[in-house]
């Protein structure tokens, strides 16, 4: 066959068949007038190299599995020295990724410190073209109220599973065994990080901005909610104990986070849950305040949340919790 017809079948430029040919992968019989004719064999070879070089394999590497093929082997990769460039090609990928891998994680921190040198409280200078970054520690005014649906009006008195959940310290805590005295667990949907934007439209959707205030309202009054009977303190949330444990120290909240990733405790319990873009399932904002394995109070909707803590804090000092009982 003609180099053409060979492009053709072989869906490569004659181009690639000229470089094959150069290569040596290719052994075109010179016909009397001149024209190089190609057997089924070239056939074979291009297909292989095609094949290759979809696995990232240049053509300068497939001589062994053109060999392979030439020495009556069915598939090109039966001998050792095609199984040789496999090898060698994987550890090349493991070097490239290993190198990205790398790199990511220098930019990732490069990202973190340079976003946090954004939150300045001094307005930039009137020259100066370039915004700052959202601080996601201040609530932004205007935000919509959320409105009681009726969607926890079921959870005072009931037991908490025996849920087993993740810390940000690296811990676990299970939610049937949080031990005596008063547990608070205010759930959230997700907290904003330096650089990394919040869902589109995440502020017209009542209720779900403001995360990071609400963490720095309940570690700025830590103290006062321990003095009132809050032996211990949880923020919830779907995001990853990782994530978290980036939160907790950023935020320098003097408490860990509970990590349900899989909103097992809001199956368990028919919790309020909403979608925003890229999520199909984050907690509402609520708060639970649990006692003797069971909640005792809820709060629900929760507005504004960066004065949240707060609003705990009063109904711990009006509702106090006598030896043995409420």
């Amino acid at each position: 066959m003609r180099i053409g017809e060979l492009a053709q079948r072989s869906g490569v430029s004659t181009k690639a068949i000229r470089y094959y040919e150069r290569l040596g992968l290719l052994s075109p019989v010179r016909e009397e007038n001149g024209y190089r004719s190609f057997s089924e064999r070239d056939a074979r070879v291009v297909s292989e190299i095609r094949e290759l070089s979809g696995l990232g394999i240049a053509p300068s590497r497939a001589r062994p599995f053109v060999e392979c093929l030439d020495a009556g082997h069915e598939h090109g990769d039966e001998c050792v020295s095609s199984l040789a460039v496999y090898r060698d090609a994987i550890a090349e990928i493991d070097r490239v990724a290993a190198e990205l891998t790398r790199r990511r994680a220098e930019l990732q921190e490069r990202l973190d410190a340079g976003a946090s040198r954004t939150f300045d409280r001094s307005p930039p200078p009137d020259d100066r073209k370039e915004t700052r970054m959202t601080d996601y520690t201040i609530l932004p005014e205007g935000l919509p109220v959320p409105e009681d649906d009726g969607a926890a009006r079921h959870l005072p008195g009931l037991a908490l599973p025996p849920l087993e959940l993740a810390t940000s310290d690296g811990g676990s805590a299970r939610l049937d065994e949080l031990g005596s005295g008063r547990t608070v667990i205010y759930l959230y949907p997700l907290t904003g990080r330096p650089g990394v934007d919040l869902p589109d439209g995440w502020d017209a959707i009542p209720g779900a901005r403001g995360c990071s205030t609400e963490a720095c309202d309940f570690r700025d009054h830590f103290s006062e909610l321990h003095e009132a009977g809050a032996a211990r303190v949880f923020g919830m949330s779907s995001q990853s104990p990782s994530y978290q444990a980036e939160v907790v120290d950023r935020l320098r909240l003097p408490f860990p986070m509970l990590s349900d990733v899989s909103l097992a405790l809001a199956d368990a319990l028919r919790l309020p849950t909403f979608a925003a873009e890229g999520h199909d399932r984050l907690y509402s904002r609520l708060t639970l305040v649990v006692a003797d394995g069971a909640i005792e109070h809820v709060f629900y909707p929760i507005f504004p949340p960066n004065t949240h803590a707060q609003q705990v804090l009063a109904w711990l000092q009006e509702h106090p919790r006598t030896e043995g009982g409420s």
